[in-house]
């Protein structure tokens, strides 16, 4: 009884850890813990590639591992270290609750680690980040502690889905309130795609363009020879008719060779093992030789006769028999020579038009089919293309669509020669999109993920925001743009083409951080006037002294009246909005002057003081200047530590030597007075100023200079 209790709840003391052997993935680097946690702080799991002992805690690991804290800084911030060393740190995110417990998730898969609320995992995620050099070994999960207790209960350790992780779905499939027109289609075509591989094609009439004639009776067994080709050496030509003979084999021979070359496994009699050999050694499918040849030293070996008849079960090592691969990986197919084909043309069964570019690939049907469904349908459902050898596009990017056909023959993606990386990236996602390339979609968002910047996040908005199969990558969008709005707001202008329901959800984001209201009010001024060059709210007010709200604001004069109420008029200065309250903006724009106004009764009267802490007008937001938190000698938290990095730009260097700061004290630099002893990361105790006479007293002081561009808010 007490270890089934032990089960369900558990407290793990200050700075100690927890391991049972039952919190284990499945597979290494792979798996999802569920729990409930109750703490005032630093929720903290552990997953490492061993157990760990009681008294383990991770700041003193020096074995590769992932720390997730989630309430860390007294439950002000998330954070994920890497063998010890902070790689995110963000304010707000999956904070602890000290009230009762609170159910979560934590996922890891490849690298990718991502964290959720809630009883049911894979919903509700609330962060997600991806380490770019993944420890895909860890394996255990430990639970553990920082200053205070923590309690767990229901801690379960749970397989991520065998064929596409559930939380790279909402990539795929997009996440939409309610079913819009030939969604149910869209969910038959992804239960047909988790069913799908190059073994639907085997021995099928299906985009067939040569068969063999087997035995005496002369059957003929459909293939395809591109596939055959980069299995191994056929006696095939570049012409469309081609048989293969073979008068001398069975059936059931040349089905297993089939078999093993489309799907990776197969088996046959013992008795038959030798004909198998033989075949495969003839048309060279050297890694069926070699499992044949095996099979036989195996036999001999435990002196079982041929004619037994037992089934020998053949797999190509990297296959797993029963489970579906994605092509060509983990079959017997040369991927170099799969590649040299589609390079060469040779046994192209179609030729690619683009409109305005001509002639663009020569690839195979049969492998744009195993990739796309809808590339399948066209060439299977008795449309034009399903007897024609041409295909033409229209509105596709040539250079995407080539780096799509080799993403498809290769598993690769090879953007690195490209100059205009971030357009074609966001090319090639909505032509995987288009096409239905699911793998090529993933990794597109993965990539796009890990380089989105504050410069960047405007132009991928205002292409992915119409398409909802892109909603995760909108979303993610939409919080780093409310997470640096000052920068994306000043920086340029591209904020002026997004539409309005996404400057509005923007404006609306809980995360949104911004060094005053003032910066909100503006961007909304400028968004709404479609403006061409940066201002603010005064330049708005002059050009009202001799026009009038609908000349400036045309069009958007009505989203200017939906926009205008989500400002926190009443946390700007009160000097400010006494001089809003004066201005051309007021006098002809009716609600902006009733908002001026209950500001100023707020700050005069403190009206509607008592619903301040339901209305979200009343509460400030999160300021963007950096929160430094001191917590103990020599850590990486203080204003010293963060001016040594650049202001977090790269490793710490003294900034007194990197001349970030500058250092004076009251007496002479020597060897007991030295600036650059103060502000290192160890405490010297023989390091301090002498004394001097300053209007007549004595006096001992150091300055520290941060230079006129910083300033700290206390």
């Amino acid at each position: 009884m007490m270890d089934e209790k032990e089960k369900k709840f558990l407290t793990v003391a200050p700075f100690q850890c927890a391991w049972r052997k039952d919190l284990k993935f499945r597979e290494a680097g792979r798996g999802c813990v569920a729990f409930d946690a109750f703490a005032h702080n630093d929720v903290t799991l552990v997953f490492r590639e061993n157990v760990g002992s009681q008294h383990y805690h991770y700041k003193r690991d020096n074995s590769p591992h992932y720390t997730v804290i989630l309430g860390s800084h007294r439950n002000r911030r998330l954070k994920i270290e890497v063998d010890g060393k902070t790689e995110v740190d963000v304010e707000g995110i999956g904070l602890c609750c000290s009230s009762g417990f609170q159910s979560y998730w934590i996922c890891i898969y490849d690298g990718l680690i991502s964290i959720g609320k809630g009883r049911y995992p894979f919903q509700n995620l609330v962060f997600q980040w991806l380490d770019s050099n993944p420890n895909c070994s860890v394996r255990y999960v430990g639970l553990s502690s920082w200053d205070k207790h923590v309690g767990y209960r229901n801690v379960n350790v749970l397989p991520l889905p065998q064929n596409h992780m559930l939380l790279w779905k909402q990539v795929d499939y997009g996440e939409y309130g309610g079913k819009e027109d030939g969604e149910d289609e869209l969910e038959d075509e992804q239960r047909d795609y988790e069913k799908w591989g190059l073994d639907n094609f085997l021995e099928s009439w299906e985009l067939s363009d040569t068969f063999f004639v087997v035995g005496e009776e002369e059957r003929p067994v459909p293939a395809h020879k591109v596939i055959l080709q980069a299995s191994g050496n056929f006696p095939l030509s570049l012409s469309n008719e081609d048989v293969v003979l073979l008068k001398d084999a069975t059936y059931p021979i040349l089905h297993a060779l089939l078999q093993f070359i489309y799907t990776g496994h197969t088996q046959i009699s013992e008795s038959q093992l030798g004909s198998l050999w033989a075949l495969s050694l003839q048309f060279e499918v050297m890694p069926l030789v070699k499992q044949c040849g095996e099979a036989v030293e195996r036999s001999k070996l435990n002196k079982k006769l041929s004619g037994s008849g037992r089934n020998v079960e053949l797999s190509n090592p990297n296959s797993r028999p029963h489970c579906r691969t994605t092509f060509p990986f983990g079959l017997p197919i040369n991927v170099l020579k799969l590649k040299k084909l589609y390079s060469a043309g040779e046994y192209s069964d179609v030729n690619m038009y683009i409109e305005g570019h001509g002639l663009v690939a020569q690839p195979h049907r049969v492998i744009l089919s195993l990739w796309s469904i809808p590339f399948a349908k066209m060439f299977t459902n008795g449309m034009s293309e399903s007897s024609s050898s041409k295909v033409s596009l229209s509105d596709v990017s040539p250079e995407a669509f080539k780096i799509m056909l080799d993403f498809i023959y290769s598993g690769e993606i090879n953007l690195e020669d490209s100059l205009d990386f971030g357009d074609l990236l966001l090319q090639l996602l909505l032509l995987a999109d288009k096409f239905g390339v699911t793998l090529l979609y993933q990794e597109c968002c993965k990539t796009l993920l890990e380089c989105l910047s504050e410069d960047s996040v405007c132009p991928i908005l205002l292409t992915v925001s119409s398409f909802p199969s892109c909603k995760l990558i909108e979303e993610t969008c939409e919080r780093k743009f409310a997470m640096n709005f000052d920068y994306c707001t000043t920086a340029s202008l591209d904020f002026i083409l997004l539409d309005e329901t996404t400057l509005s959800s923007i404006i609306q984001h809980q995360e949104l951080t911004v060094t005053s209201e003032e910066r909100i009010l503006d961007a909304i001024l400028m968004w709404c006037m479609g403006a061409k060059e940066l201002c603010g709210w005064e330049t708005v007010d002059e050009l009202l002294a001799n026009s009038t709200p609908e000349l400036i604001f045309q069009e958007r004069i009505k989203s200017l009246n939906e926009l205008l109420p989500f400002v926190r008029f009443p946390l700007l200065p009160y000097h400010m909005l006494k001089k809003l309250g004066q201005s051309n903006l007021s006098k002809h724009i009716h609600i902006f002057d009733n908002l001026v106004r209950e500001g100023i009764n707020y700050v005069e009267f403190g009206l509607a003081m008592a619903e301040s802490d339901q209305n979200k007008r009343f509460q400030h937001r999160r300021s963007s200047y950096k929160e430094l938190q001191y917590i103990c000698d020599g850590d990486s938290n203080g204003v010293l530590y963060f001016a040594g990095t650049s202001y977090g730009e790269h490793q710490w260097v003294n900034p007194v030597l990197s001349k970030r700061i500058t250092i004076t004290a009251s007496s002479p630099t020597s060897r007991y007075t030295d600036p650059k002893a103060l502000v290192s990361r160890t405490y010297q105790g023989t390091c301090f100023t002498g004394p001097r006479i300053e209007d007549g007293n004595k006096c001992a002081w150091w300055m520290v200079d941060f230079g006129q561009d910083h300033q700290k808010e206390i």
